[in-house]
């Protein structure tokens, strides 16, 4: 069933991609547990109405998201959150969230922040995602 509480929101001029700002929304549910293993997404046609976007922008995040393994298609019924593939070393996982860290400490170095509040700019949204 899907979660009712589910809110979604595009913002069609913030230069991401309607499809990008889906994408990002659903990892960020995954990530701070508004979304679990299980739960299922809104349909494409819902999705679509909803937010008055094409629907082929909406398939387009959702495939992409299942490429990623995060979502598993269920026939008839639509897409639903895969279980956590936290599998694999620490060292594994560290090697993987590298890349994504990469333009965090540029953009924080472009800026002229020191290391200790480009942390701080981390932890704050750690804390942020445990609320």
């Amino acid at each position: 069933m899907v979660n009712p509480s589910l809110q979604f929101a595009v913002h069609p001029s913030s230069g991401v991609p309607i499809y990008r700002q889906l994408m990002d929304q659903v990892r960020a549910m995954i990530a701070s547990g508004q979304l679990v293993e299980g739960d299922l997404l809104p349909s494409v046609r819902q999705m679509a109405d909803e937010l008055n976007v094409n629907m082929m922008t909406v398939s387009k995040a959702w495939n992409r998201l299942e490429a990623e393994g995060l979502l598993d298609r269920v026939r008839g019924t639509g897409m639903r959150v895969t279980p956590s593939a936290s599998g694999g070393t620490v060292r594994e996982r560290k090697a993987e969230l590298a890349p994504l860290a990469d333009p965090l400490v540029t953009r924080g170095q472009q800026l002229g922040l020191t290391d200790e509040q480009i942390l701080d700019v981390v932890r704050s949204v750690l804390r942020e995602r445990k609320r």
